[in-house]
């Protein structure tokens, strides 16, 4: 059973219309040293997809042209990827700001280590965005493997002896929560507090914003929720909880989310779903060649049920709760 075949029929999700793009977040790759239950994108260790030379630079292109401040780069784990480095080091060499979204394993890899990845992105002054869906082991090994909370603690303090965490050192380091069930997270600044004194207090860990996420029902999770019949509960949720006041926040709306290929989707989800985004200029699939030059202000987002879990209570987006 396919758990995100109920997301592609047809949505009363209020419409949506775009801003001025700030951000592009491009997936390099499905590859990851890890297989997460709640990864909406099904990476793991197995998966080849890897963005090309020309592709990478097709990206360097578009950040050239339409102004956008930040690149925010995305996986599987995006560090195991060929064009990783190239994008890092030219998009800083335009003055673009640079976003990792890490697993924190990833840096403990011995092949990374000798390759100095943590001090690359320390040279670099690239803001790390670092999975960690507890501060509990046993919670973190659950949902992620065994082994993964001890090794995201030695990630931790691997980047806090460089300086990541530290006020006044321009590297900023965030960590991304997620439940680790079918329900909503809680509120984000209370968390925080817990997740800070926990991880300072048992580990010496410093971090500078926990960013607060709720799960999508698709990918893994979504299977996992239709083979226990908690799919049309959490989906009920997840409307139940929508929130107007979020609309204007959510992150489709100034985010271009870019696939390894180069295929164009109004954000993360939607590419994981395999719907594109829709111009009314370009017929059939947009890619990012198709946009250069373009502007998509007022382009209208297309929204599926699935967009719930971004209005649901405090809102969710890639920088964390909404309000």
């Amino acid at each position: 059973m396919h758990a995100t075949l109920p997301l592609l029929e047809s949505t009363d999700f209020p419409p949506l219309r775009r801003a001025r793009i700030d951000t592009l977040q491009v997936n390099v790759g499905y590859r990851c040293n890890q297989s997460c239950l709640h990864c909406h994108v099904n990476a793991g260790p197995r998966r080849t997809e890897e963005m090309t030379r020309e592709t990478a630079d097709l990206v360097l292109g578009f950040l050239r042209t339409s102004g956008a401040a930040n690149l925010d780069l995305t996986g599987g784990a995006p560090e195991l990827h060929a064009p990783f480095r190239h994008l890092v080091d030219s998009a800083r060499a335009l003055g673009v700001h640079v976003m990792d979204r890490c697993n924190l394993t990833v840096l403990e890899e011995p092949e990374q280590v000798e390759a100095g990845l943590a001090e690359f992105l320390a040279s670099r002054e690239v803001e790390v965005v670092a999975s960690l869906p507890c501060y509990e082991e046993d919670n973190v090994d659950r949902q992620r493997g065994k082994g993964v909370f001890e090794r995201s603690i030695d990630g931790l303090r691997r980047l806090n002896r460089l300086g990541y965490g530290d006020p006044g050192t321009g590297l900023d380091l965030h960590l991304v929560f997620n439940p680790q069930g079918p329900v909503l997270p809680p509120p984000q600044r209370e968390l925080e507090a817990g997740y800070r004194r926990q991880l300072g207090e048992r580990h010496g860990v410093r971090f500078n914003r926990l960013l607060v996420l709720a799960n999508m029902p698709i990918g893994r999770f979504g299977s996992m929720l239709v083979s226990r019949r908690e799919f049309e509960p959490y989906m009920a949720l997840l409307r139940a909880a929508h929130q107007e006041a979020n609309l204007d926040a959510v992150m489709c709306r100034t985010i271009l989310s870019v696939d390894w290929r180069g295929y164009v989707y109004d954000c993360d989800f939607n590419q994981m779903l395999g719907i594109g985004l829709r111009h009314r200029e370009v017929s059939g699939r947009v890619h990012l060649s198709h946009l250069l030059g373009r502007d998509l202000a007022g382009n209208p987002i297309v929204v599926r049920d699935h967009c719930y879990g971004c209005t649901a209570g405090q809102g969710s987006s890639c920088g964390g709760a909404l309000n």
